[in-house]
């Protein structure tokens, strides 16, 4: 049986002047990375989901359950011959 995670982190991020402007994950890396914005990055959460959790946590993001090959009620799509890697 597939198993399903749902994390939940926060990035802190220290700038100077003004708060940095972001609109992806690409921005922030860039920032604390190679630009002139400090950051830190804490797990808050790590929490093993149900096949049925996931399909509508997946649905409040806006994202169609058939992204990990759930339907829209948690049941698996996939032929346990499928390979998922």
């Amino acid at each position: 049986m597939r198993k399903f995670f749902k994390q939940v982190i926060q990035i802190e991020i220290l700038s100077e002047d003004v708060p940095l402007e972001w609109d992806n994950l690409e921005n922030i890396d860039f920032a604390i990375t190679s630009g002139d914005s400090s950051g830190k990055i804490t797990e808050i959460s790590s929490d093993q989901v149900t096949p049925q959790e996931m399909a509508k946590l997946l649905q409040e993001q806006h994202s169609d359950p058939e992204f990990f090959g759930l339907d829209e009620n948690g049941n698996d799509l996939m032929d346990e011959d499928d390979d998922i890697t």
